[in-house]
């Protein structure tokens, strides 16, 4: 559902990058040594009719069909699940039984789906497997987790095996960020997140508000004005630098000239709003970290050293985990404050004036 050609293969990487455990895309786990995890679909579920289509139901020496059809005899609602689902979800399990999650809402969830997967998972646990879980992907998925995971540990209960009652719970349908805002709020019993359209596609933000500006040429610093502030260009080859306090909780970004001497710890400096004279704080660093790091560097080609996403994912997540809460909060978060040093400010408004024609009044 993403774009461009390679869109599935790209959206994986930067989606771990960011933050995300794997992906279901096996391609680009073959590709990138993303970790792979999912489950099967509802077309495979459909495509069973019956006990029949099971062609070897030998699971390590013992007939894993035989075992699930006796089970089922030993409560009544058993006998009256979707008997198709039911030889799909055993199929799937002889296929992959130490990593059988199943896909439970294709006929009922409630009263078909996740009784089928708990006469599965638990003919696997007795076999010495461990099953994995189920997957919701539509309707009240609050709810239905919930209802789930009572049936779930009912079942464990029941029969003694505590190792049902591990089993997890993903969900998908659609998510984005206020549905799992509405989740927490309400309640759920979800372990894991099946994130895909709003992700890869940018629902909320499909194009991304930014243009190339010339700063500076053949060493000559450029300026680009205009009546809106936020098109202001800070000209000339520039340093950034993120200053942090005793924590290593982040306190401000300050933008230097590239011919300014870094910021050091332990010393004031005066940190600028590049556009409001009276806003201004003095910050004593406890450390300095340089930001700006060059990866593109014209003729000589790609300079940095390629990450792999496991690596840009710890760093991601780490970094992310050293804000405070009300910067990275969903709702009305506090702007995070990005400075100039003194010197990039009086030279920006040197510039400024120096290129702004005076308008004569008649």
């Amino acid at each position: 559902r993403t774009h461009r050609p390679d869109g599935g293969i790209s959206a994986s990487r930067y989606a771990v990058a960011g933050g995300f455990d794997g992906t279901s895309n096996v391609l680009a786990g073959k590709l990138t040594g993303i970790m792979v995890s999912g489950t099967h679909a509802h077309a495979f579920v459909q495509s069973y009719t019956g006990f029949h289509m099971i062609q070897d139901p030998m699971l390590n020496g013992v007939d894993l069909l035989a075992q699930v059809q006796e089970l089922r005899t030993t409560k009544p609602m058993w006998m009256e699940t979707n008997s198709s689902e039911l030889a799909a979800f055993i199929a799937y399990a002889l296929c992959f039984p130490d990593n059988f999650l199943a896909l439970v809402d294709t006929y009922d969830t409630l009263n078909s789906g996740v009784f089928n997967y708990i006469m599965v998972a638990r003919c696997l646990i007795r076999l010495g497997y461990s099953p994995k879980g189920i997957r919701l992907d539509s309707g009240d998925l609050a709810y239905l987790s919930k209802e789930c995971r009572r049936r779930i540990d009912e079942a464990a209960t029941d029969f003694d095996e505590p190792e049902l009652a591990k089993s997890i719970i993903v969900a998908s349908n659609d998510i984005h960020e206020e549905v799992l805002l509405s989740l927490n709020n309400q309640g759920h019993c979800i372990d894991a997140f099946g994130i895909g359209t709003h992700l890869v596609t940018c629902k909320a933000q499909p194009a991304l508000g930014c243009v190339y500006k010339l700063v500076e040429i053949n060493g000559s610093p450029r300026i680009k004005l205009s009546q809106e502030i936020g098109k202001v260009v800070i000209p000339g080859k520039k340093k950034i630098y993120r200053l942090l306090n005793a924590e290593g909780c982040p306190l401000i970004d300050l933008i230097q000239r590239e011919s300014e001497p870094p910021p050091k710890t332990g010393e004031r400096v005066l940190c600028r709003h590049p556009f409001q004279e009276n806003k201004r704080c003095l910050v004593t660093p406890t450390a300095v970290v340089e930001l700006l790091e060059v990866v593109f560097d014209g003729p000589n080609g790609y300079c940095a050293k390629i990450a792999t996403a496991e690596e840009m994912r710890e760093k991601s997540s780490s970094q992310l985990k050293t804000f405070r809460e009300d910067i990275i909060r969903p709702l009305n978060p506090t702007p995070y404050k990005v400075a100039v040093s003194q010197a990039l400010y009086s030279f920006l408004h040197d510039l400024w004036l120096q290129n702004m024609p005076i308008p004569e009044l008649t």
